[in-house]
């Protein structure tokens, strides 16, 4: 059962949508962040699986989708394919900057995990802020992430910057994912949006957010990464 966690504080690279945009939209759908929990699918109780509690802006949301075709709603799924249930939360929040990640992020660890998939710096990006402050938050949220779950696996997903801010900034932008992951102990899963970003038949209206069709090949490539995790955090405590 994937619960949807919303907190008040509230393309290659096209990563997601302007911020703003995303944010009045979503509130018009009736999805605007409040502190509730509420359940987002109908799968199973998974009593003992592992939670893996996700983190991020739009993209992990499931702006513009209904709540089961969110990808971590589908990862849960494919978790059940592979045989290593898992109990997902999503923490998603559309518009969201490093910085109000890092803002909420002691709220959003008042769940207990397992593992922790971090998604963002793609508002960053999409607002051209200095690489040097989305790598500060990000790290600051790793930190605190090992601080206050120190059992928890760590997974950072990598994300790109749009072509247009220069060749200097998309490539601090893509390194500053792999450096923070090993400095941290975290995994490092691959571009979100890889084979997706770019393709209009898997992408929305807006040219940026993944369909249901989009968000399939999205939770493929979480799975990826996250599939080894799950197995090894597997009797960990979530605490």
């Amino acid at each position: 059962m994937v619960t949807v966690l919303t907190a008040t504080l509230g393309a290659a690279a096209m990563l997601a949508c302007s911020p703003a945009k995303d944010t009045d939209q979503s509130a018009a759908a009736g999805d605007h962040p409040s502190s509730k929990v509420r359940t987002a699918s109908t799968l199973p109780s998974r009593t003992g699986a592992p939670t893996v509690l996700f983190i991020g802006t739009s993209l992990t949301a499931g702006y513009g989708l209904q709540p089961d075709q969110a990808y971590p709603v589908l990862v849960e799924h494919l978790a059940d394919s592979a045989g290593v249930p898992i109990h997902a939360i999503n923490a998603g929040v559309s518009g969201e900057t490093s910085a109000g990640a890092l803002a909420r992020i002691d709220w959003v660890l008042k769940q207990p995990a397992n593992v922790i998939v971090i998604e963002t710096g793609a508002n960053d990006a999409l607002r051209a802020l200095p690489v040097s402050q989305a790598r500060a938050n990000i790290a600051a949220i790793l930190r605190k992430a090992r601080h206050d779950r120190p059992h928890a696996q760590l997974v950072l997903v990598q994300m790109e910057a749009p072509p247009n801010l220069g060749a200097d900034y998309t490539t601090a932008f893509h390194d500053m994912y792999g450096e923070l992951a090993r400095q941290y102990g975290a995994t490092l899963a691959p571009f979100l949006l890889d084979g997706v970003a770019g393709i209009p038949d898997l992408n929305q209206g807006d040219g940026v957010h993944p369909n249901a069709a989009g968000e399939r090949i999205v939770a493929r490539n979480v799975w990826q990464a996250l599939e080894p995790v799950v197995k090894e955090s597997r009797g960990a405590p979530a605490a």
